[in-house]
């Protein structure tokens, strides 16, 4: 997270969806993984840019590359500013070991891509 970056919380829950990073006469908004969501636009469009896409592809199957460069099918477990938690899918199975890697944030498309489906 860079220090200028605004965090953008909703207003019916105070839930953090992103942050608005000023840029020139603008704002750039950002999601939860870092990534950017939109070019430079006016604090109001970024804001409801963030307010639509909540949380919900928090909840999305994702692929982490792996050291060997094969890619993994993940799911997000944890999200901060100080880095990114994801699980070796599981499908649910709760007598399955969870295997949990470290992503760092921001994250980029090389290191964690949602999943082609």
């Amino acid at each position: 997270m860079e220090p200028d970056w605004i965090e953008h919380r909703r207003a019916y829950d105070g839930e953090r969806v992103g942050w608005m990073q000023p840029v020139d006469e603008g704002f750039v908004a950002i999601d939860l993984l870092g990534r950017r969501t939109t070019e430079v636009v006016d604090w109001m469009r970024a804001e409801q840019v963030l307010d639509e896409l909540g949380l919900g592809y928090l909840a999305d199957p994702y692929e982490l590359r792996l050291g060997d460069g094969t890619w993994l099918r993940v799911r997000i477990a944890e999200v901060s500013p100080g880095g990114i938690r994801v699980k070796k899918e599981d499908w649910g199975d709760m007598n399955a070991h969870q295997i949990y890697y470290a992503v760092q944030f921001p994250v980029t498309e090389e290191q964690l891509r949602p999943l082609l489906r």
